[in-house]
């Protein structure tokens, strides 16, 4: 089967430079800003550059347990990230991978609209349902509506 690719995007009303340090760049205290959802991120090879592999761990009790992701580009002046979740419990016999590019642009009104692309390349003949699709985009709305309201409750973090 082809790749799927799914786009989608999500305004915020805090401006791109902090969203992007908070969510990107300081990804190693999600476990604080999204205790629910998040246990630890760590770094297993590199520097948290490019070509740094990352482990996501989960919290008990979610629906998935681990996701290992390797860092394609970071851009922190265009406020840009790509990267590719190379393993995850979620991937079953279904996904190889997924390649992500977010960007975070400024809106009209002094917040942010971050514009995600996820593509999905299936094993084999797998198919990539719609699920799949759908728990994507909304892991990647719920992390940035909570970072968002991190942010609103901690007015000097991240600046």
């Amino acid at each position: 089967m082809a790749p799927v690719t799914s786009s989608y995007e999500v305004t915020s009303s805090i401006p791109p430079a902090r969203l992007f340090k908070a969510t990107i760049l300081e990804e190693k205290h999600l476990h604080k800003i999204l205790p629910q959802g998040v246990k630890s991120v760590e770094i297993l090879e590199g520097d948290g550059g490019v070509g740094t592999i990352k482990l996501t761990t989960f919290v008990d009790g979610g629906e998935h347990k681990t996701a290992k992701q390797r860092v394609d580009g970071i851009d922190k002046e265009k406020f840009t990230y790509s990267y590719t979740v190379l393993e995850a419990d979620g991937f079953n016999d279904v996904i190889e991978k997924i390649c992500c590019v977010i960007k975070f642009e400024p809106s009209a009104d002094g917040g942010s609209i971050c514009k995600t692309t996820n593509t999905y390349y299936p094993k084999g003949g797998a198919q990539i349902s719609e699920e799949h699709l759908k728990g994507g985009k909304e892991m990647g709305l719920g992390m940035v509506k909570a970072v968002e309201a991190y942010l609103h409750a901690n007015p000097t973090a991240y600046n």
